[in-house]
C-alpha cells in the first residue's frame, strides 16, 4: 500500500525505549529517509571525549562551542549491512557512538544549547522534503511540531536496561546490567529535567507502552495505524 502523500513520522521516547529500531523498520516500509538524532547528539560526545572537551565530570563548554563548526555529521547506507550507519568527519562511527563512555556523557552534551540548535537546524533541513521518519527525544516537539504523526515511546527502566543489555552483549560488548540501569535512570532525569527542549509528550502523540510488546507487535501496531491514516 502507498500513501496518499509524503509524511513527517516523528518518534519520541526514552532512552533504550527501541525508537531507532522502529523508525528503521517504517524507513524500509515506507520506503523513506531515516534519520537518527540520537546519533547525531552521540557523534557529538564523541567528537568532544576525543578532544578533550571532559574534563574529569566538567566541560569545557568555551572549547566545544569553538569546535563546533569543525564537526561534520553525515549518515551513508551500507550495502553490505543494509544499515545507514554514522559518520563524523568522514569516519565510519557507528560503533564507537554506541558504548558506555558516550553513553554516560552523551545526556549533558545535549542540554547545551549551541548543540542543540546546530544539530536542529540540521534536522529540520533534512526533512524539508518530507518522506522521513525520524527519532529522538524533541522531534515532536520541537523540530518538527507539525509533524504528520507523532508516536511517543516509553517502557519501565528494568525493560529498557534489560534490553540495552542484551543488545550491547550480543554485540560482543562487555556489559553490566547495574551499571546501564543507572544510566537509564540518569539520562530520565536529565532529559526530562533540562532547560532546553526537554523530553516529553508532545500533546497530539500517541503515546505506547511497548514494556510488554515484541518489536513485531510494535512495528505492526504503529504500521497499521499510518495505513489507516494516510493510505491511499
Amino acid at each position: 500500500m502507498e500513501l496518499k502523500k509524503k509524511i513527517i513520522i516523528a518518534i519520541d521516547g526514552h532512552a533504550s525505549c527501541g525508537k531507532s529500531t522502529l523508525a528503521k523498520d517504517l524507513g524500509k516500509e515506507l520506503k523513506y529517509s531515516y534519520i537518527d538524532t540520537g546519533a547525531m547528539y552521540r557523534a557529538v560526545t564523541l567528537f568532544a571525549i576525543q578532544n578533550n572537551v571532559f574534563e574529569g565530570e566538567k566541560m569545557n563548554t568555551y572549547k566545544l562551542e569553538n569546535e563546533l563548526n569543525n564537526i561534520i555529521i553525515t549518515f551513508k547506507f551500507n550495502e553490505t549491512t543494509k544499515k545507514s550507519e554514522t559518520y563524523l568527519n568522514n569516519k565510519n562511527v557507528e560503533q564507537a557512538i554506541r558504548g558506555m563512555e558516550v553513553s554516560n556523557k552523551v545526556s549533558p552534551i545535549s542540554t547545551l544549547g549551541f548543540v542543540r540548535e546546530k544539530l536542529v537546524a540540521l534536522q529540520q533541513e533534512m526533512g524539508k522534503n518530507k518522506g522521513i521518519v525520524m527519532d529522538g527525544r524533541d522531534i515532536g516537539t520541537v523540530v518538527f511540531p507539525d509533524a504528520d504523526l507523532k508516536i511517543f515511546l516509553t517502557a519501565s527502566a528494568e525493560i529498557r536496561a534489560k534490553r540495552r543489555y542484551n543488545e550491547l552483549t550480543s554485540k560482543g560488548y562487555t556489559a553490566n546490567y547495574e551499571e546501564i540501569y543507572a544510566n537509564v535512570i540518569s539520562r530520565d532525569k536529565i532529559d526530562s529535567g533540562r532547560e532546553i527542549a526537554p523530553l516529553k509528550k508532545a500533546d497530539d502523540a500517541i503515546e505506547l507502552d511497548n514494556s510488554n510488546m515484541s518489536i513485531e507487535q510494535q512495528y505492526v501496531f504503529v504500521k497499521n495505524l499510518i495505513y489507516e491514516k494516510f493510505g491511499k
